[in-house]
């Protein structure tokens, strides 16, 4: 066994099992003139005769993959479609109109797209099918603040929520209160066109309200839930005033919430949940089982700071070298979720390499390990934070190295540094964008 070259295999397999043009295939075909949708024992038919128009729309980083799918599933029943990606995640289509734009903050291009999905939207009437391809990233990608909200304002209160160590649920209840698009807004949006939206979650727990801030899905939160977010975090008096206001406003009833449960704008949506964390998870796990692992799902839904989860992955791995674990070796655990990171310094990278780094220096001063160990963390999009690397893979020898070339990792975790630690130690797990986006994925072997 080569535990750190198998983790990397396994990570792999887990991506590919999520990859969204097998997901839309898997489940979405044409059949007798009906658009037959099946998952998980629930089938959605719908005759597209009865429809003047198709038109695919689509946000999030796995939205080109997604699209394309769709292409070769409607061929030429597509009218048209548009839909807006992460840069760098494009892929060329022939009937659907690939935008790019900024995440995690969005950038004047995640407007521009949002205001070409919206006009479509708003132009359908009750003879057209939108099919919305909805996925990971897809809140910071389609922006439309509410008037009197500039886009800089709105990359400044994101800003400040990141480095806070807000967790998604909370940034996109924010977003979705200062949005002309999010928190059902979509919905309103394309009202009376019939919409089906196809989703791949990115959100611990799967909630639909909250993948892309649900553009078309009654919001269980509310004005109120939003100011407690910024007094959560203290950045209540840092955020942008016009921001502020349209908080306030909004909580003293003098605009509306977001669209909820009943509205009728959504009695001609269906909102389908193909494919999330845990179908990675079940994947990894096979993948592992393959290699001769004895693998175990600890969760697919695990959140909390970066450093702190590392501790907890520490402590399993030293109680299984030990052998003093109920798990037995060759040990793979599996983790699936989002975790977040509080920036205290000015360094470069992101949740997963943050945790591969605190897992490392937490073993630096452990001489008496008698078994082998390796730990991975990384997204299943290609990308951890603003960086070009997925994650981070540590391992024995890779502590052995930097003992032996004198680096101190814990310097570089206290400054929020793990790229350039990990780059210069070779220890980046680098994928490119993988056109998918399911959370993240956290993997220990103990040998």
């Amino acid at each position: 066994m080569n535990p750190p070259g198998d983790l990397r295999s396994i990570f792999l397999a887990a991506v590919e099992s999520v990859d969204p043009y097998l997901m839309i295939t898997g489940n979405v075909s044409v059949e007798g003139g009906y658009l037959v949708i099946r998952h998980e024992g629930r089938t959605v038919r719908e005759e597209l005769s009865a429809y003047r128009e198709i038109v695919v729309l689509g946000i999030g980083k796995a939205s080109a993959r997604m699209g394309r799918a769709m292409e070769e599933i409607l061929g030429g029943r597509l009218a048209r479609g548009t839909l807006i990606t992460k840069y760098g995640h494009a892929e060329r289509l022939s009937r659907i109109e690939v935008l790019e734009a900024g995440h995690p903050i969005p950038d004047q291009s995640s407007v521009d797209g949002a205001r070409v999905l919206h006009r479509i939207a708003s132009e359908a009437d009750g003879r057209t099918l939108i099919i919305n391809l909805v996925s990971g990233g897809g809140s910071a990608l389609l922006t439309l603040p509410l008037d009197g909200v500039s886009l800089h304002d709105i990359q400044e209160m994101t800003r400040l929520l990141l480095e806070s160590g807000a967790d998604i649920t909370e940034i996109n209840c924010l977003r979705k209160h200062l949005s002309q698009v999010k928190g059902g807004h979509f919905a309103r949006a394309s009202f009376p066109a019939r919409t089906i939206s196809l989703i791949l979650s990115d959100v611990v727990g799967d909630r639909l309200d909250t993948i892309a801030s649900g553009i078309s899905v009654a919001d269980n939160t509310t004005y109120a839930q939003a100011r407690d977010i910024l007094d959560k975090y203290r950045i209540q008096d840092r955020i942008p005033q016009s921001i502020a206001r349209i908080i306030q406003s909004g909580i003293e009833g003098r605009i509306p919430d977001t669209p909820k449960e009943g509205d009728p704008v959504f009695a001609n949506v269906t909102n389908v949940l193909l494919g999330n964390n845990l179908a990675a998870c079940r994947a990894a796990r096979s993948a592992g089982e393959k290699l001769g692992y004895r693998p175990h799902i600890l969760t697919s839904t695990l959140t909390g700071e970066a450093r702190e989860i590392a501790r907890f992955f520490a402590s399993m791995a030293r109680d299984l070298d030990r052998g003093v674990s109920d798990f037995t070796r060759p040990a793979l655990l599996i983790t699936g979720g989002e975790t977040t990171v509080t920036i205290r310094g000015s360094g470069k990278g992101g949740r997963n390499q943050e945790m591969a780094l605190a897992f490392l220096t937490d073993f630096m001063d452990n001489d008496r390990l008698q078994h082998d160990i390796a730990f991975l963390s990384a997204g299943t999009d290609g990308n951890d934070g603003p960086t070009d690397a997925a994650g981070a893979v540590v391992d024995i020898a890779l502590m052995k190295r930097v003992k032996a070339e004198g680096l101190n990792p814990a310097e570089y975790l206290a400054d929020n540094d793990a790229y350039h630690f990990f780059e210069r130690t070779g220890a980046l797990l680098k994928t490119g964008p993988t056109g998918t986006n399911v959370c993240d994925i956290q993997l220990l072997a103990v040998v």
